[in-house]
């Protein structure tokens, strides 16, 4: 296993903005008194939410059945949500102080709720959940001021996914994604496109949060946002990333502007490009290869993102696919702790979950695992074991604040493409307008 300094950690603030009303949060009373205490002696029932379709839900209830069985004094009530109206619901329960007792969380969601004091200290329970098989750099995805708010799903990691069969089809190789650059991306993602049939394209549109923020860490050192809080990307490195993009797309390698504005928004892999196999490179996370491939119905596969070898830096990390957490004002912690312990460590939960929310962070669980694996998951399985030994593990985790710079990004982005602001302005813009929202 992977070794990983203690550091700052990096934000992932990848999906839906999160539209949290400070009247509402006013409205929500949060404190000592809400706080976990006590004991959960007799049947006590505890509400679980988490985001997804119908086979992630079928396979956690099926873990729940296994818990409840082990556990017959707690009954779980599973909240199954789609992802794009999550964390609106979740902001709406937690004002009128109704959240679940164990909380799905990812990216900056976590430190949002902790510094808003919604969730639990972990230390609190920990006679019924024990961490110390868990990889450690995952679990600091989750652990702000030396408290441990979270328990991480898996991992995962962010790179291009990649359909060889297009690649094949337009006679263009497959790169060395140990040595390709940026210019090697545009000029792979531009052959492709002009070998290709009209509306099949090398690369869909790779603007994102997570994607300037690895190419500012390739290129800088930096981020998007710094250890204090703040924001460190420069607008330099924005006005170059989107030099690059506009160049893309003005080549044929990337969309028009108007599929990229429709695509925007967190499409289902299936409404995708890739995944309608009309475009043979995406950035994403390696945890969705698999609903990719089933969805493209291709040999998808996972390539190293362009620039590691070749700027200054590495800009890749290891993440967190997604944490457990409890709510502070939960009524039976103790019974919410059990259930996170028998969802991350315990052989039974595994069988059904497999790798559904990440490579698992516990170790013994990925042993067991391994031999069962699918091909879908195994190619998920072996980049992510490869990657381990290649990134350096330091990010730092987006501040309060920074779920917002999904919707931030997106809009500044189709300004640029449908050339309403040149990307000059554009990137003092997107600095300006992420810096108000995590001040």
């Amino acid at each position: 296993m992977r070794t990983f300094r203690r550091s700052p950690r990096r934000a992932a603030g990848r999906r839906t903005p999160l539209r949290l009303l400070a009247v509402l949060f006013g409205a929500a009373v949060l404190t000592t008194a809400c706080s976990a205490g006590g004991t959960d002696d007799g049947p006590v029932t505890i509400r679980f939410s988490w985001w997804g379709n119908e086979e992630r839900a079928r396979a956690t209830n099926q873990a729940i059945d296994a818990f409840e069985a082990a556990n017959p004094g707690i009954t779980v009530q599973g909240e199954s949500i789609d992802y794009n109206s999550y964390f609106d619901r979740l902001a709406t329960s937690v004002a009128a102080g109704d959240e679940p007792d164990v909380i799905t969380m990812g990216g900056a969601y976590p430190r949002e709720y902790a510094d808003r004091g919604v969730l639990l200290d972990l230390a609190e329970v920990s006679g019924q959940l024990d961490l110390t098989a868990l990889d450690e750099g995952a679990l600091a995805n989750a652990n702000f001021d030396n408290i441990q708010y979270g328990v991480p799903t898996g991992v995962n990691t962010f790179g291009v996914l990649a359909n060889p069969a297009l690649f094949a089809a337009a006679g263009v190789p497959l790169p060395d994604d140990n040595t390709w650059s940026w210019e090697d991306y545009a000029r792979i993602a531009t052959e492709i496109s002009a070998k290709s049939p009209a509306g099949t394209f090398g690369s869909e549109d790779p603007t994102a949060p997570d994607t300037l923020d690895l190419y500012a860490n390739q290129k800088t050192g930096q981020g998007l946002y710094s250890p204090a809080g703040g924001i460190a990307i420069q607008p330099g490195t924005v006005q170059e990333w989107w030099n690059l993009t506009t160049g893309l797309m003005s080549t044929g390698a990337t969309p028009p502007a108007s599929v990229t504005a429709e695509l925007a928004g967190q499409p289902a892999p299936e409404q995708t490009l890739l995944g309608r196999g009309l475009a043979a490179m995406k950035f994403g996370w390696s945890n969705l290869l698999p609903a990719y491939r089933q969805a493209s119905g291709a040999d998808l596969i996972m390539l190293r993102a362009p620039g590691e070898t070749t700027a200054q830096g590495t800009g890749m990390w290891l993440q967190a696919s997604q944490l457990y957490t409890i709510s502070k004002r939960s009524e039976h912690p103790e019974a919410a702790a059990r259930l996170i312990n028998f969802l991350v460590s315990d052989p039974r939960a595994a069988d059904f979950i497999k790798t559904d929310r990440g490579i698992p962070a516990n170790p013994d669980l990925r042993t067991h695992l391994e031999s069962s694996l699918d091909e879908n998951r195994k190619v998920e399985f072996d980049f992510i074991n490869r990657m381990s030994g290649l990134v350096d593990g330091d990010f730092v985790i987006g501040p309060t604040g920074s779920t917002e710079s999904v919707g931030i990004v997106n809009r500044i982005n189709d300004s640029v493409l449908f050339g309403r602001v040149p990307p000059a302005r554009a990137a003092e813009q997107l600095v300006a307008e992420i810096t108000d929202a995590v001040s």
